[in-house]
């Protein structure tokens, strides 16, 4: 998979425009996180670049060839995508979702040796309505990635997650960046700044900024679009997080 590319992507409903002119590139080998603010039209994006909406201009093109003529099945195939949210049509289990996931390759690693990689032993035989937010999280994510799809797109795979186990999703995503397309909306501004290579920074359908993180995050337009202020600190490496105290 060389890459995903949308060329001048615009999407409007109900009056409003969601994209506006948005011309971007996905290369293998970067772990690129979609930042804004609510509303900015990051999950939008996602959906377009995965297929899962028709803009209403603009085009979208996985290995150079456009989106359009991909069949379904060639492009569950190819590519992961982790909505925000999902409800199984049935009550599957956990390795029965793993299962299901895997199923889009056409060879496939031992479901058990997945259901271990992502520490979901534990959850095998248990039941999606017997889940927590954040095992279920970790469920679809594993799900997502079992057939090592060329593309992965994930709308806040982190969001119901606890600090441990964001931490292992970030370290994970990386991983996959280095053989995978990965894109994926993140919230956590820490994270993207610490994990991404790449962060595009979207307000109201727009792209205002588009550089490796480094760059992004001292960027005078973060603080505008988020209307926020920020204190920028390295973390210690000998810790995992860096927690904000009142002086």
């Amino acid at each position: 998979m060389t890459g995903i590319e949308c060329r001048s992507i615009r999407v409007e409903a109900g009056g409003k425009r969601l994209l506006d002119d948005v011309s971007l590139s996905f290369s293998l080998g970067t772990l690129t996180g979609l930042v804004g603010p609510n509303g900015a039209g990051k999950s939008t994006l996602l959906r377009v670049l995965a297929g899962y909406r028709q803009p209403d201009a603009g085009q979208v093109l996985w290995q150079g060839r456009d989106l359009t003529k991909w069949s379904a099945a060639e492009r569950g195939a190819a590519a992961g995508y982790l909505p925000q949210q999902l409800e199984p049509a049935w009550n599957y289990s956990v390795e029965e979702i793993v299962a299901l996931g895997a199923s889009r390759a056409a060879a496939s690693r031992p479901i058990a040796d997945l259901i271990g990689e992502h520490g979901l032993k534990d959850l095998a035989g248990r039941r999606w309505n017997a889940l927590s937010g954040g095992e279920r999280a970790r469920t679809m994510l594993a799900a997502t990635v079992a057939p090592r799809p060329g593309i992965i797109l994930a709308d806040e795979p982190g969001a119901s997650l606890d600090i441990r186990h964001r931490l292992d999703l970030a370290h994970r995503l990386r991983s996959l960046a280095e053989t995978a397309v990965v894109v994926v909306i993140m919230h956590d501004l820490d994270l993207a700044a610490r994990f991404c290579d790449r962060i595009v920074l979207l307000e109201a359908g727009r792209v205002v900024a588009d550089a490796d993180a480094e760059s992004v995050v001292h960027d005078p337009e973060l603080e505008r679009v988020f209307n926020i202020r920020l204190q920028r600190q390295k973390l210690d490496r000998d810790n995992d997080w860096l927690i904000g105290l009142d002086a």
